[in-house]
């Protein structure tokens, strides 16, 4: 074993004398001698690509004075030191890329007085998410999608709420925004119709377009919208009819169109919007009969119609929706008497009946109702003995209002409990005897002070004949 190892040990040494540049078996090819395999070494994740910095500080010198920006943050999404209201994540280029933004309020960058909507946030191509929140408060300007630029296909939401001076039309290039899921332009001052563009964005989820200006009627290309859940309407000036196609919305969970000047009646397609949890269509001018499936909607929980001239009694069918939580009619002309069904609403918190032409007398249900906190029954032509104990009252205290209804008292033994705005039963504020009406009456003839009036004119009058 020893004569091996020393007779081995020049073979060694050998081998290790021998030049290091001798060509392996794998690169004796002729044509490759002089080239090296490529080197793919990862890109450090704390740097963004030139051009999508150099877009983005453009876009900050543009909109924010609050520091500036290339001097104190040369790296917008390094980490320790990113950019306030700015969110970044790492590509498949090891790259950082921008993915969100935010402007308007601290912590976020705020808005200088001469900021205008920067159309260069299409060119940010990983951006997911925009935001401008009373960012444009001074200076007028419009929302603008470049026609010719490709716009970035990870845009998911885009929102621009409480812009004052933003002002103008939706433009319908906003079409090219494909990925859009949200896109919210609430509470500015929006001019011009619903650019029928805006229904081919398939992949939106909610759309808000409320408190505005915006006219015209709304388009029937609204089914085209398969994915919305959320739409909002309200408070703009938007004029005729409800599209039947709003029942093609199979997953839309709420809808609120309150506040324009909508003409007709509740389509019949509402019925088919079996996941609808909130619908609003109050102060419009909506009439006529209700939706002959309204009962079909199991899942709704607010029911909001104030202030339209729908002048029909009221629907046996609301006292088949069970899940509902606030049911509000006021100001619409309603007549007759108030369903006994509504009683079957144990889930009701909120009932709104007010300045109506209802009569009849207060079902007495309507005491068993546990979650209610608020009901106001005012200003109608209601009679008989109010049917609710000292607790109900108790618990509802000032939230309860049945003034205005000549014809309701209180029953003596509740008296004590609280002001509803009706007398007790047997007395009034002169402690003189009143009764409650009986369902088939009501005041008639004149009131005494008139008659005496009537009568002294009368005289008057006769005297003046005669003594001429």
């Amino acid at each position: 074993m020893h004569c091996s190892f020393s007779l081995s040990l020049p073979l060694i040494l050998l081998l290790l004398s021998l030049p290091s540049s001798i060509p392996s078996a794998s690169t004796t090819n002729p044509h490759h001698a002089n080239k090296q395999p490529p080197i793919n070494a990862p890109k450090p994740i704390n740097t963004m690509a030139p051009s999508e910095a150099e877009a983005l500080f453009k876009i900050m010198d543009s909109m924010s004075s609050d520091q500036n920006w290339r001097i104190s943050h040369p790296n917008p999404c390094q980490p320790g030191s990113s950019w306030p209201g700015i969110e970044c994540k790492v590509g498949k280029d090891n790259y950082l890329h921008v993915s969100r933004l935010d402007f308007g309020t601290p912590p976020n960058p705020t808005c200088k007085k001469t900021a205008t909507f920067p159309s260069q946030i299409f060119a940010l191509p990983y951006l997911q998410s925009v935001f401008f929140f009373n960012c444009f408060t001074h200076t007028k300007t419009t929302l603008t999608v470049p026609q010719n630029r490709a716009s970035p296909a990870s845009l998911q939401q885009l929102s621009l709420r409480s812009n004052p001076a933003l002002v103008g039309p939706i433009p319908p290039q906003i079409s090219t925004l494909k990925s859009l899921e949200i896109l919210t332009l609430s509470q500015n001052r929006l001019t011009g119709p619903i650019p029928l563009e805006i229904f081919s964005l398939g992949s939106l989820v909610h759309l808000d377009l409320s408190y505005n200006m915006l006219t015209g009627t709304i388009p029937y290309q609204l089914g085209s919208l398969r994915n919305l859940q959320g739409l909002d309407l309200s408070y703009n000036m938007l004029t005729g009819a409800i599209p039947n196609t709003i029942g093609q919305l199979g997953l839309l969970q709420k809808f609120d169109f309150s506040s324009n000047s909508l003409t007709g009646g509740i389509p019949d397609g509402i019925e088919k919007l079996s996941l609808l949890v909130f619908m609003a269509l109050s102060n419009n001018k909506l009439g006529g009969q209700f939706p002959k499936g309204l009962e079909k909607l199991q899942s709704l929980q607010y029911f909001i119609l104030d202030g339209n001239p729908i002048h029909s009694p009221l629907p046996l069918e609301f006292g088949k929706l069970v899940k509902l939580q606030e049911l509000r009619l006021a100001d619409s002309g309603y007549s007759g008497t108030i369903p006994e069904s509504f009683s079957q609403l144990k889930n009701l918190s909120t009932l709104s009946l007010q300045n109506n032409r209802l009569t009849g007398e207060i079902p007495v249900g309507f005491g068993s109702l546990s979650h209610i906190y608020h009901m106001n029954l005012s200003r109608n032509m209601l009679g008989g003995v109010v049917p609710f104990n000292s607790s109900f009252l108790k618990r509802l205290g000032r939230n309860l209002d049945l003034s205005g209804n000549p014809g309701l008292c209180l029953s003596p033994s509740e008296a004590h409990s609280s002001k509803i705005g009706v007398n007790v039963c047997g007395k009034n504020n002169n402690a003189s005897s009143i009764q409650p009406w009986k369902k088939s009456q009501a005041p008639s003839g004149l009131s005494k002070p008139l008659f005496l009036f009537t009568a002294l004119c009368v005289w008057g009058l006769h005297q003046m004949l005669f003594l001429v």
